[in-house]
């Protein structure tokens, strides 16, 4: 089983530092958003009252979500050994 190359592995450690980066911030805004709802009196986002800048931080967060998804997919693959034929 061949190792990986050296760009590979640092390649590997830089996505995973920026997924563990980007889940951090993911934790701040879901934080973020308890407190403006926690403010608001309101945790429906359905409501006409709910606060604009809970549903921006609401966005904000599912769209970091999905990048960290994508990403996750990526280094999955380069940490698998190639398969013999």
């Amino acid at each position: 089983m061949p190792s990986p190359s050296r760009f590979e592995a640092t390649a590997s450690l830089q996505l995973q530092a920026l997924i563990s980066d980007l889940n951090w911030r993911m934790q701040m805004l879901e934080r973020d958003i308890a407190e403006e709802e926690r403010k608001a009196g309101n945790s429906d986002p359905g409501s006409a009252t709910y606060p604009m800048l809970a549903l921006t931080l609401r966005s904000r967060r599912d769209n970091l979500r999905t990048s960290i998804a994508v990403l996750e997919a990526r280094v999955e693959p380069a940490g698998q050994a190639p398969r013999a034929a």
